[in-house]
């Protein structure tokens, strides 16, 4: 007969056995780049209204949502309140074209 505590170690036992199971089929593959890598052919919706309210401390910057594209298919990111960096202003996230298609552009601190 176990004991509660021989119990316990065979249950984590055998959860970690069955995740091991479970993992050994996964197959991580890398995204296909897109901050300044690959071009898209899918242009991104219209960029969503959003209402930033009060700032959680006076002087934050707003940094607003912007569609990023992931896997397949754009995916909104939305916005939120950031601590100012002294010395530099917040440059948006932003789709610009490139030939045919559209090539994304995060959102970054540039100097002033």
């Amino acid at each position: 007969m176990f004991t509660r505590p021989a119990l316990r170690r065979v249950g984590a036992a055998a959860l970690v056995a069955g995740a091991a199971v479970l993992l050994a089929g996964c197959v991580v593959a890398p995204g296909r780049p897109y901050r300044g890598g690959a071009v898209i052919s899918v242009a991104p919706p219209p960029v969503r209204v959003e209402i930033a309210g009060a700032p959680p401390v006076a002087g934050y910057v707003w940094i607003g949502g912007w569609w990023g594209w992931v896997g397949d298919r754009h995916v909104w990111n939305a916005g939120h309140w950031a601590a100012p960096r002294p010395g530099y202003r917040w440059e948006p996230h932003r789709w610009e074209h490139d030939g045919p298609g559209w090539r994304e552009r995060g959102g970054r601190w540039e100097r002033d």
